[in-house]
């Protein structure tokens, strides 16, 4: 049937595609279809007739619409980025040489601080030798101090010492006033009798006596054996000895039974 149609229509030439947006030309498009179709469908329904001997045919023209390409919208070149632009090179001219003014300040400027480095720097060391001088001032201080102390410890342990000795001392003499043995003060010879120097005659004596709490000889005796000539100047000699006398418990007692041997010698 399509055949037919074209067939028996003229030929046209293609027109060409139109500038209309892509989209509005697919959506004509679509609209026609669906209006031809809904037209066929509603013009050609099937007749149910009874079969005769001769046989009808019907043909029915239809022409479709050229279907119209969709316009596909070129993409646009990517264009390179632009070349940076070479700067040109920027010719510095050369400074003026310094005037004798600008010399000189500079020299002045370049004077003043050398001098005020060296200010600085002969502060700083008379601070350092301040800070030096009271460093040695504090530690010869500190030195001092301690030599005091040490001084003063020293004193107080040799006042401390003599005191421990004094109260030794006076107990050792406490106890010795309180319990002390007799010892002899004064003891005079015998006077060798005349007869006996004449006679030559030598020999020993023992006396025996008491000391009484006043260190004096009481009752004195002859002890043991003693020739006749050294009896009385042995007796008297032991008269006149002095004692000083026993302490017991703080008491002069009374010292029994002492005796001292006499030697007569011709030299």
């Amino acid at each position: 049937m399509n055949a037919a149609l074209m067939e028996g229509m003229p030929l046209r030439e293609p027109t060409p595609p139109s500038r209309a947006p892509q989209g509005l030309a697919l959506l004509g498009a679509i609209g026609l279809h669906v209006v031809l179709g809904t037209v066929l469908l509603s013009s050609w329904t099937p007749s149910f007739e009874p079969p005769s001997n001769a046989q009808i045919l019907r043909t029915q023209l239809l022409s479709l619409p050229v279907p119209v390409e969709p316009h596909v919208q070129p993409e646009a070149p990517i264009e390179p980025p632009p070349e940076p632009a070479v700067p040109e090179p920027v010719v510095q001219s050369e400074p003026a040489p310094p005037t004798e003014a600008e010399l000189a300040f500079k020299r002045a400027e370049q004077e003043r601080a050398a001098e005020a480095a060296r200010q600085q720097k002969l502060r700083q060391q008379r601070e350092a030798a301040e800070r030096e001088r009271q460093a040695r001032e504090a530690e010869q201080l500190r030195l001092a101090r301690e030599a005091e102390r040490a001084a003063e410890a020293q004193r107080q342990l040799e006042a401390e010492r003599a005191r421990a000795a004094a109260a030794e001392q006076a107990r050792r003499e406490a106890a010795a006033a309180a319990d002390r043995q007799y010892l002899p003060i004064a003891k005079t010879p015998p006077v060798y009798p005349q007869r006996a120097l004449d006679s030559g005659v030598q020999g020993e004596c023992t006396v025996s006596y008491d000391v009484d709490p006043n260190g004096r000889v009481v009752s004195p005796q002859v002890a043991g054996q003693c020739h006749p000539l050294f009896i009385r100047p042995s007796l008297d000699a032991a008269k006149r000895f002095r004692y000083r006398p026993r302490i017991v418990d703080g008491q002069a007692v009374t010292v029994r039974g002492v005796q001292n041997t006499f030697h007569y010698r011709i030299e």
